[in-house]
């Protein structure tokens, strides 16, 4: 340029300026009320960069190490020799062989995780593919389940305009090669459809093409969706492959790429950009309902605004002013002023003509009223041009700034372009690593793309929330991880990047990272059929029993397993009875269970006044003594069974029947709904009551003996004791008169019959409970029943339950009459029943229902204990859980977690296990020509830049 137009070009700048500070003021002062709509959560995001950059966190490494991913043109996309030329008016040649490629192998795809017939899958896009796997990795990302997207109001916004892959079938000029599915596969509306079908999405879904402004414009538009509330979540994303060279052959033509193969941006050298592939996905929410949903929050967007160059001095000819306007209608959407912004990604593609009206703009609108310089930086010097997705690339590359408090250098900026006057200008370009501290307002940047159609965009993005410090919670040093995939080889690979990827517990925070880890892998992932379940103490304990499954060897705490398609688990609830309680009994459950504490605090306040003390400050630290009262023991155990049936049911463990034994029937029956809680709670602690207002006697044994050998042994004394309960085919209980007992055991004993004294204050199921059965009847009497809502097994017949159950004589007749347990069991049993879940403090039940069944029957099901007194740590519960994880119970684990302080954090995307789906690109023209055919290694010394 000569020192006359330099002199014209800064003279038009001050002027700019001026008219632009005219315009910010005005625009900010207008429309108040937008300052106070919703900024925008990013809460999930996933990516897949040239240069090995396939997930956010290698992007970071990339480019916070100033990393080049641009490379020659793979083998396997085409001869480069073959289309190169020197010469840029040689006809079908291109004057670069370069660019930046992904290490993703496009040839290759899971069809059956996405649900996609191999036949289809041969016919789709592998841009659809990409799009398919790195939002699948978004959801995961943003820790959602599947079930959290089905049906919801979810937009798909994705930006895309390459059609290479269609070259192969829909416009190969060969109509054999069409087939059903070659439509399908190879539309750009198809893309955003089959996303939003797979996933089950009932918001807007398209598919949008502005060229390099594509997918910064779907974010415009994805925020406008969410704030009219049209959509309640929106993936913005999009793709781009370089899979032929005809676009390298066409820009070639427009002399818009550079010859050497990199993105001098800013930079006196600049030639043009360079080509790139990539994917990238973002998931948006309003910002208070992230909040309000505990979601992990990335960056926030507070503005975007697109708008369009219009007429210039040439159709890709970038418009100076329509940039001003873009940039300042982004701040007053966001409500910040330009001074509030630090650092600005810019389009930045390293043009001679584009470059200095992009800097340019940008001072004439972010130079207002400004104190320190804005910092300028562009990720095409890194991994290139990625055409529609490139708005994405810088997107992600600015979350990853805020949230790791530094800005990366942007490359090949060795000496400033002389077409842009930097000394009048406030701006600096970033060309090493720099701090970008926390400071006491939000940090902010702003982020341009601009489609070489004249469609341009701008977004203001700040940083998320700052989260408070998580709080000290005692830890229960149990961890529970659970890993899952559509088959075992899958599953062997997700076990096999936990193993490499879990955080240790050696640090101070180690053992809050690993839980979070665990609350991260069982709470933030959908669960697939092949299932893995691991229990540890710690993070060695944890990865040395990973290391046993993926050497299959057996060990205690690794359980794999599959759900069936075609059936859920059947588990039965049995509700222990007195006798198995003691001080502490649930404390744990207590101090870590949302679900199991409210319960607790509620039964507590019902029973109170009846009581006079708290039964909850009795089970965890009350006295022995009072505990083993009847008239207090009975409503315990009614409170902690029925807490910890809420908490099972809360975890998604549904009960086809329950069966209690004795008190733990008056659980299991208002579980089943026959009354009510209140109810429920009177009637036990009236019959508790009662019990312990009879004479003090009586006595009662175990013996292991048939029910039909102790009745004839019985029988001469006269009704004083009684059969109180019938546990298996040679289990039994007597009950009555403590000298009728003592001598029956004795001659029992004499006999060489096991016996087991219980330490019992009364003699229950006999006749001593005679004098108070009018008045439980007339308790019973007052309470609301009605019919079972699910299978209840009765403990006088052993069979399930009819209306008998909804009358007080029921409740009378059970107090008194022996306990068909054995009987009970059968029926379960006959049932189909798998999983046998003891609700109660002990591992009572399990014992005695495995006896009755044969060996190889008992070993065909599961005994679960939810309580072991010898257990410390919650850990029978847990390994109850993960024995119905991996049986095929879908365990809703958000609820193991409710009210405790996790925060999710990032642990390893599903393995998905890609086979070779593709036609063979036709490459039209490639025998026609008869070019020289250097190697590739050459071309590169001989390219040079356009004169």
């Amino acid at each position: 340029m000569t020192e006359a137009s330099n002199n014209e070009r800064e003279n038009a700048f001050k002027q700019a300026l001026i008219t632009a500070k005219a315009t910010i003021r005005q625009l900010l002062e207008e429309n108040a009320e937008l300052r106070r709509k919703d900024d925008l959560a990013i809460i999930g995001m996933a990516c897949r960069f040239p240069g090995g950059a396939n997930d956010p966190d290698r992007f970071w490494t990339l480019i916070r190490d100033g990393g080049d991913a641009i490379s020659e043109v793979p083998v396997d996309r085409w001869p480069a020799a073959a289309f190169y030329s020197a010469d840029y008016a040689a006809p079908g040649r291109m004057y670069t062989a370069r660019a930046g490629f992904l290490d993703h192998p496009v040839k290759d795809f899971d069809a059956g995780f996405f649900g996609i017939a191999p036949r289809e899958a041969r016919a789709l896009d592998p841009q659809h593919r990409l799009l398919m796997e790195v939002a699948w990795e978004t959801v995961e990302d943003a820790c959602l389940d599947l079930a959290d997207l089905k049906h919801s109001r979810t937009g798909v916004f994705v930006g895309m305009s390459g059609e290479d892959y269609a070259l192969a079938h829909r416009h190969s000029g060969e109509m054999e090669r069409i087939d059903a599915y070659t439509i399908l596969g190879s539309t750009l509306s198809t893309a955003a459809g089959r996303l939003s079908y797979f996933l089950g999405l009932h918001g807007p879904s398209l598919t949008l093409d502005t060229a390099c402004s594509s997918t910064l414009v779907g974010l415009h538009l994805a925020c406008q969706s969410l704030r009219r509330k049209e959509s309640d979540m929106a993936f913005v994303g999009g793709a781009n492959l370089i899979l032929s060279p005809d676009i390298h052959v066409c820009f070639s033509k427009l002399r818009a790429m550079s010859p050497t193969g990199s993105c001098k941006t800013f930079d006196a050298m600049a030639d043009g950009y360079t080509r790139a592939e990539g994917c990238g996905f973002v998931l948006l929410k309003r910002l208070p309902d992230a909040i309000r949903d505990g979601n992990r929050i990335l960056a926030v967007i507070k503005g975007t605004a697109v708008n369009q160059d219009g007429r210039t001095s040439g159709l890709a000819a970038p418009n100076g002013t329509a940039q001003q306007q873009v940039i300042a209608e982004a701040l007053r959407d966001a409500g910040v002023t330009p001074a509030q912004i630090d650092y600005v990604e810019a389009h930045g593609t390293g043009t001679p003509l584009g470059d200095p009206i992009e800097v340019e703009a940008l001072s004439a609108v972010y130079g207002v009223e400004r104190q320190a310089r804005l910092k300028l930086g562009s990720v095409k010097t890194n991994i290139g041009h990625m055409e529609p997705v490139a708005g994405l690339g810088g997107l992600i590359k600015l979350v990853q700034s805020l949230r790791h408090s530094e800005l990366p250098p942007s490359r090949n900026f060795n000496q400033p372009s002389p077409h842009i006057p930097w000394a009048q200008l406030p701006i600096q370009v970033v060309t090493e690593r720099t701090p970008w501290p926390r400071t006491d307002r939000p940090r902010m940047a702003g982020l341009s793309a601009f489609g070489f159609s004249g469609t341009n965009a701008h977004v203001i993005l700040a940083e998320a929330p700052a989260e408070q410090p998580q709080a000290h919670q005692p830890q229960d040093a149990s961890y529970i991880l659970c890993l899952s995939a559509r088959d075992d080889a899958a599953l062997h690979a997700l076990a096999s990047a936990h193993m490499a990827a879990l955080p240790t517990d050696a640090t101070p925070d180690g053992g809050r990272s690993l839980a979070n880890w665990c609350y991260a892998a069982n709470a933030g992932r959908h669960h697939w059929q092949h299932r893995l379940a691991l229990q540890a103490h710690s993070g060695v304990e944890l990865r040395r029993k990973l290391g046993s499954y993926l050497e299959g060897r057996a060990e205690p705490g690794v359980v794999a397993g599959h759900k069936a398609d075609d059936a859920r688990p059947r588990v039965a609830f049995l509700f222990t009875g007195q006798g198995s309680q003691y001080v502490g009994m649930g404390r744990q459950f207590y101090e870590t269970q949302t679900a199991f504490r409210d319960s607790i605090d509620q039964c507590d306040a019902l029973l109170r006044p009846t009581l006079g003390l708290s039964i909850r400050n009795l089970m965890f630290a009350g006295d022995p003594v009072a505990l083993n009262r009847t008239s207090l023991c009975q409503p315990a155990l009614f409170v902690l069974e029925y807490a910890l049936a809420q908490l099972w049911m809360s975890l998604g463990v549904k009960p086809v029947a329950v069966m209690g034994h004795s008190v733990g029937e008056y659980v299991a029956a208002c579980i089943a709904g026959v009354f009510s809680l209140e109810d429920g709670l009177r009637l036990i602690a009236e019959r508790g009551r009662l019990m312990q207002a009879l004479p003090d006697g009586g006595a009662m044994a175990a013996i292991a003996a048939p029910a039909a050998d102790l009745a004839n042994l019985i029988a001469p004394y006269n009704g004083r004791i009684s059969i109180a309960a019938i546990n298996g085919p040679r289990a039994c209980v007597l009950s009555g008169d403590q000298d009728a007992v003592d001598a029956v055991v004795a001659r029992l004993v004499s006999d060489g019959i096991g016996i087991t004294r219980l330490n019992v204050s009364h003699a229950f199921h006999s006749h001593r409970l005679d004098p108070m059965l009018a008045a439980l009847e007339q308790v019973a009497s007052g309470v609301a029943f009605a019919p079972s809502r699910i299978k209840l097994v009765s403990n006088l017949s052993g069979r399930v339950a009819g209306t008998e159950m909804t009358c007080a004589r029921y409740w009378v007749d059970h107090a008194r009459h022996p306990v068909a347990f054995a009987a009970g069991i059968q029926t379960l049993i006959d049932d189909g029943v798998q999983h046998f879940v003891e609700i109660g403090p002990q591992a009572t039940l399990l014992g005695m229902g495995r006896q009755c069944l044969s060996p190889e029957a008992a070993g065909e099901r599961s005994w679960l204990p939810s309580l072991r007194s010898t257990q410390p740590n919650l850990r029978a519960f847990h390994q109850a859980l993960t024995a119905l994880y991996t049986s095929g119970i879908d365990v809703t684990w958000s609820a193991l977690y409710r009210g405790q302080d996790r925060r999710w954090t990032s642990v390893p995307h599903y393995p998905f296990q890609r086979r070779r789906y593709w036609i063979d690109l036709p490459l039209p023209g490639i025998n026609g020509f008869q070019p020289d055919r250097p190697s590739v290694a050459s071309m590169a010394s001989s390219m040079a830049p356009p004169a």
